[in-house]
């Protein structure tokens, strides 16, 4: 039975295999690499990723960072393919083929097809002398000197090799692309990502509840303003304009220092100069401005008009920090 220190030795020599067998590719690049990023970049056409057994995995992942960074992709499962699927392929699209060996059975039935229909063919492969390689345009090399597993046998360093190989094919058509943040957040609205790129100020806020009052409003309506809008703060605006604000903190204070309150008013205990944000304005910087003065809420304007309050329990909900 294996102790745990076995057992971490193990998860070590793992790591450390598949590591070593990462950084060895960076020496295994060629000209091929090159040439296969530029047909890519270049192509009218998608990136097909076909594959069969854990390289369609793999290929699976590739799809997924290649359409989430700017290169319409799609997966082709290797065995479906010669099954039906080949129709998926259409003249400009652009082929990438992952197999270890290079030589499975469903490899050497695709790879003509696929030149008789005078797609380019890119390699990525671990084999360089294999069925696949011979046929293909462009050889990516993935070779590793053996896998992690104790039988050599389950592809564990193959097809992290792949996946490496397929992360710097992404990055590099990025780079051509100057794909920005701001793009990346296009293909992923709903996430956090997306949301703290895209979403604006005037998309969350809730102008129904809109607390204001004027200057002479005597105190008990402001605490009823305060309460019933449920933000913990409301606006003082005077012809049209913003002017102060009152906290739920000003009322404590007020509460404090005066034994009786019935003779003042909201111009006498507000806050001159609130900080606010533009409705127009990234919610990010909305966040930024809360954290930065230690408050929760932000009146949100638009030219100088008042629109409504922004909170930090809002935009918590929404999942952006």
């Amino acid at each position: 039975m294996k102790t745990n220190k076995n057992i971490l030795e193990i998860a070590r020599k793992t790591i450390e295999s598949e590591s070593n067998s990462i950084a060895k590719l960076a020496d295994l690049l060629t000209d091929d690499f090159i040439k296969a990023v530029e047909i890519i970049f270049n192509s009218k056409g998608r990136l097909v990723v076909t594959g069969i057994g854990k390289s369609a995995i793999i290929a699976q992942k590739m799809v997924a960072s290649m359409n989430s960074t700017g290169t319409p992709s799609l997966f082709l499962h290797a065995s479906e393919a010669i099954h039906g699927d080949l129709g998926m392929v259409q003249p400009d699209d652009v082929v990438i083929c992952i197999s270890k060996s290079g030589n499975s059975p469903e490899i050497k039935v695709l790879v003509p097809i696929l030149k008789q229909f005078g797609n380019s063919l890119i390699a990525i492969t671990g084999n360089t002398t294999s069925f696949l390689a011979k046929g293909a345009d462009f050889i990516l090399d993935t070779t590793v000197d053996s896998e992690s597993c104790p039988n050599n046998l389950a592809p564990t360093n193959s097809t992290t090799a792949q996946l490496v190989m397929g992360d710097a094919l992404a990055v590099c058509l990025m780079e051509l692309r100057d794909f920005k943040a701001t793009d990346f957040a296009k293909y992923h609205p709903g996430g956090a990502l997306g949301k703290k790129l895209l979403l604006r100020v005037g998309d969350m806020l809730d102008q129904s509840h809109k607390p204001e009052v004027a200057p002479g409003t005597n105190i008990k309506k402001v605490i009823f303003e305060i309460s019933e809008k449920r933000l913990g703060v409301t606006a003082v605006i005077e012809n049209n304009k913003l002017i102060g604000i009152i906290t739920d903190g000003d009322i404590r204070r007020m509460l404090n220092n005066n034994d009786t309150f019935g003779h003042l008013t909201a111009k006498d205990i507000m806050t001159k100069n609130p900080k606010t944000i533009q409705l127009t304005s990234m919610v990010t910087d909305a966040l930024n401005i809360l954290e930065d003065f230690s408050i929760t809420q932000l009146i949100v304007t638009d030219q100088e008009e008042y629109k409504g309050v922004i909170h930090l329990h809002d935009i918590l909900k929404e999942g952006i920090v």
